[in-house]
């Protein structure tokens, strides 16, 4: 299965884009280490792509593929919910980028 979902998300995946793998032992970083990551991956002018496994994870020619590893952190999420979990930690890089005080970093 995993074999299966690895070919689909290769498959997927734009000519030459730059892809990140969600994967438990990526990199950690905050809030403000992904905005500037985010950046750096952007002045690169390839395309972002984001995979994420399904429940077996991510096959080893998808991990193979990706130029990065990122993680949310150490506990296991269902890949359904590190959509969503991606998806508001993009957004606040986003706002943090633009000095916008969604992210609230003056707090504790």
């Amino acid at each position: 299965m995993r074999r299966r979902e690895g070919e689909a998300l290769l498959a997927a995946l734009p000519a030459g884009a730059l892809v990140v793998a969600m994967d438990l032992g990526g990199h950690m970083p905050d809030s403000e280490a992904l905005a500037a990551l985010l950046t750096r991956w952007e002045e690169t002018g390839k395309t972002l792509a984001f995979v994420i496994g399904g429940a077996e994870g991510l096959d080893p020619a998808v991990q193979a593929r990706a130029d990065q590893r990122l993680s949310l952190g150490p506990m296991t999420w269902p890949h359904f919910l590190v959509r969503g979990m991606l998806a508001e930690q993009l957004y606040r890089a986003q706002a943090i980028r633009a000095n916008h005080p969604y992210h609230r970093g003056w707090r504790p």
